[in-house]
């Protein structure tokens, strides 16, 4: 074929459609408004904020527990609302509540009080109650898996010498305060907040409570009698405050030889009266 055969050919074709093209233009309906290329659907923009999964309380220090995430199109979200990002998640663990939020409410940020505003901690503290520091260790602090907001008992281990007729020594074990709200973990606080620097891997050394005027003083001399741990309780315990305090333990309650060893050591007593005099008399 020549070439001259195939520039006609593309001549003829380029008028056949330029000819259709002008068919359309003629025939289009008066006002129509002209043909426009369809491009991708976009779809609307959606944003995910925190609300609260449960009624929540003034004076609440959160837990990740107490909020959701909630899906809307941006132009739906609350003002002020916290944003669902992790970053915001670990920073909204262990705010104090401000105002009573019901459950569905959003979280809004003018309702929070963060762990490091200044007064967070007058301001977590209930009338009439005390902040008390209690040095902790990887076995007594759980792990240091204890945050604000959990509650927790504080025990006190202590060894008695002999004396008081005891031939063996006498390791107890008492609650010296009962179901008491975590309020602080360290100098942080917040629960679940990030770790960064040279704090990554550092467990907790010191947990505070929130306590009357006469607990913060029983557990001042506490500390000087011998060894303390805390026990984390249930978040569905609603025993109140105090419940379980005084509850004891001796060696001889745990271990059933001990027991025995303790019983035959001291021995048997028996009263002895001779008219008006009175004496005991021990039978080992």
């Amino acid at each position: 074929m020549s070439l001259r055969l195939v520039i006609i050919g593309l001549m003829f074709t380029a008028a056949i459609a330029f000819g259709l093209i002008a068919y359309q233009i003629s025939h289009r309906p008066p006002g129509a408004p002209a043909p426009i290329a369809q491009g991708p659907v976009t779809q609307p923009l959606t944003v995910t904020y925190l609300v609260a999964a449960r009624p929540v309380p003034a004076g609440t220090l959160t837990r990740a527990e107490d909020f959701t995430a909630k899906t809307v199109p941006s132009v739906e979200v609350p003002p002020g609302a916290v944003i669902d990002t992790p970053d915001a998640r670990a920073a909204l663990r262990g705010s104090l509540v401000r105002r009573y939020v019901e459950l569905g409410a959003p979280l809004v940020q003018a309702d929070l009080m963060r762990p490091r505003d200044r007064g967070f901690l007058a301001a977590v503290l209930a009338p009439g109650m005390r902040a008390v520091s209690i040095g902790v260790d990887p076995v007594t602090g759980v792990a240091g898996l204890i945050w604000p907001g959990d509650r927790v008992d504080v025990i006190l281990t202590q060894e008695l010498g002999q004396g008081a007729g005891r031939a063996t020594r006498l390791i107890t074990s008492e609650t010296v305060l009962a179901n008491v709200p975590v309020i602080a973990v360290d100098q942080d606080i917040a629960q679940g907040a990030p770790v960064t620097g040279t704090s990554a891997g550092r467990l907790a050394a010191t947990v505070t409570i929130q306590a009357s005027a006469e607990e913060a003083e029983k557990l001042a001399v506490a500390t000087q009698l011998g060894h303390l741990s805390l026990a984390v309780r249930s978040v569905d315990d609603l025993r109140p405050a105090g419940s379980d305090a005084g509850v004891s333990m001796t060696g001889a309650d745990v271990s059933p030889e001990l027991a025995r060893a303790s019983a035959a050591a001291v021995g048997t007593r028996v009263q002895v009266i001779q008219g008006d005099q009175r004496g005991e008399v021990t039978f080992r």
